[in-house]
């Protein structure tokens, strides 16, 4: 019997894996992608004249034993295991992190180190309940003075705005299980002499996987693999509408390539991960005026790198240094090198990725490229990592939505979009970061992905995919591939009540 096609939106981390994990099971899927040469969304390798580098860094870490495998499966010799190493940069000093006890209490000092623990007992004794903020929950966690060294800087420059204004649901997710009490324990207690290695917070891991070329190699072989078993990747084409027909129960895209031409696909099922905003707003029939509201109210960051060619001092060993310093607006600085060897030609060369976080059309976003690379040159200067006469070469990279805001209103738009899309659609599926309008990481994308090809082939919605990120203690604890249960699934999706 010919199985039902599948039209997937977004050629990312999710919609690869969805319509890799659907051709395998013979569907027809059909992928549509609005970059005209790379896959893999934020977790492509943008390329520079033989250099390589990562859109924001990706780590291939997961809790997931599925997801594991699939990465080998994609990549089984192109797989790298690379040392994590990070720093802080605050107040002109670097600081290991995680945490390491003794340095911290040399470089801050003796007495700021006290007043920090006695912050720390402070909160811990007064909590503030609830904690509606990041700046509640972070305070909570590691007091307010720690808060104010080394979380509201970059938090506000990663947002660009008000600790106080981000929900607390974005600061549980990315560091949940992680406080100044579990910091100093691995500070003392590394892992290889923890008894209970189920007990690791991702954010201490120690090596993480990497493949050779950068992230997008692997969703390159993704989409390769995929054409190979008949499935169809269409590059370069924009999604202008998405219109479902209740009668026949069939799902007609029109998408748009770059010399203006109108294309169609039609579909049983649609699998979205265009931002949740757009697609609330576009689809037809419209929803009701309160929900198309409610998507108006959804906002989204974004960011662009300023990737400097340079003489390789080795001053620099670090994947990434957090710039904690008000001083500059840098917010993160990447060595892909340090990532792989393999993302940079020259062996004499270093290739730095400067980050810096903003919104479409302000003031950083629409400077030329040639100002972005002087202020980068500049700033790492200023930081201490290199002298601008030693970058040679600079281009940027600039990645609209990259970052869903966790603002005070968001869970109820989202919620009220999700329920009036599930009534209204059922057979529409939202999957990965913007799709679903959370602060997803690649693998927890690729999961939301996997579950929803179960849906699609069980013809009912088995797993709530809203789960994944709930019910999970994956983001930062747990060891790599830890299995929860005979299908190697984390114990994150519930069946639904019959």
């Amino acid at each position: 019997m010919n199985k039902p096609a599948v039209a997937i939106i977004g050629a990312g981390p999710a919609g690869l894996t969805a319509a890799y994990l659907l051709r395998k099971e013979g569907v027809p899927v059909t992928v549509i992608e609005a970059h005209p040469e790379l896959v893999g969304g934020i977790a492509r390798t943008a390329k520079y004249k033989g250099y390589h580098f990562d859109i924001g860094g990706h780590r291939f870490f997961s809790k997931s034993k599925e997801v594991e495998e699939l990465w080998t499966e994609l990549l089984p010799q192109d797989l790298l295991e690379r040392p994590r190493s990070s720093r802080i940069f605050y107040r002109g000093k670097f600081f290991s992190y995680p945490l390491r006890a003794t340095e911290a209490l040399i470089k801050l000092g003796v007495i700021e180190s006290i007043l920090c623990v006695l912050s720390y007992a402070k909160a811990r004794l007064f909590p503030i309940r609830p904690a509606k903020s990041v700046e509640d929950w972070v305070t909570n966690q590691f007091g307010r003075r720690l808060y104010g060294i080394f979380f509201r800087t970059y938090t506000e420059k990663v947002w660009g705005m008000s600790c106080k204004e981000i929900s607390a649901d974005w600061a549980a997710q990315r560091i949940k299980g992680l406080s100044l009490r579990e910091a100093i324990r691995n500070a003392i207690w590394p892992r290889r002499v923890l008894k209970d290695k189920s007990a690791m917070i991702k954010t201490l891991i120690e090596s993480f996987r990497y493949p050779r070329k950068g992230p997008g190699m692997l969703w390159e072989a993704c989409a390769r693999r995929v054409r190979e078993m008949g499935g169809t990747v269409r590059m370069g084409e924009k999604v202008v509408a998405c219109t479902y027909d209740g009668d026949r129960r069939e799902w007609t895209l029109r998408h748009v390539d770059g010399a203006g031409t109108t294309h169609e696909t039609r579909a049983a099922d649609v699998i979205s991960s265009a931002p949740l905003r757009e697609l609330a707003l576009g689809i037809t029939p419209a929803l009701d005026e309160e929900t198309r509201a409610a998507a108006n109210r959804l906002r989204y960051r974004d960011f662009l790198t300023v990737v400097l060619i340079l003489k390789d001092r080795q001053v620099f060993g670090d994947n990434w240094i957090y710039i904690h310093d008000p001083s500059v607006r840098v917010g993160r600085i990447q060595n892909f090198k340090s990532w792989s060897p393999e993302m940079v030609p020259d062996p004499s060369m270093a290739c730095y990725g400067l980050e810096y976080f903003c919104f479409e059309g302000d003031g950083l976003w629409s400077m030329s490229d040639g100002d972005l690379v002087e202020l980068g040159k500049r700033e790492l200067q200023q930081i201490g990592l290199a002298a601008a006469q030693d970058v040679v070469d600079g281009c940027v990279v600039r990645q609209p939505k990259a970052y869903p805001v966790y603002d005070d209103g968001y869970a109820q738009n989202v919620e009220r979009i999700r329920q009036a899309l599930e009534e209204r659609f059922p057979t529409l599926h939202l999957v990965g970061r913007n799709g679903m309008h959370k602060y997803n990481n690649q693998d927890h994308a690729m999961m939301t992905a996997m579950l929803c090809v179960k849906n699609i082939l069980a013809s009912e919605r088995i797993y709530d995919l809203w789960r994944v990120n709930e019910d999970a203690e994956y983001h930062e604890a747990g060891d790599r591939a830890q299995q929860s249960g005979a299908s190697g699934i984390r114990s994150v999706p519930r069946r639904l009540s019959a």
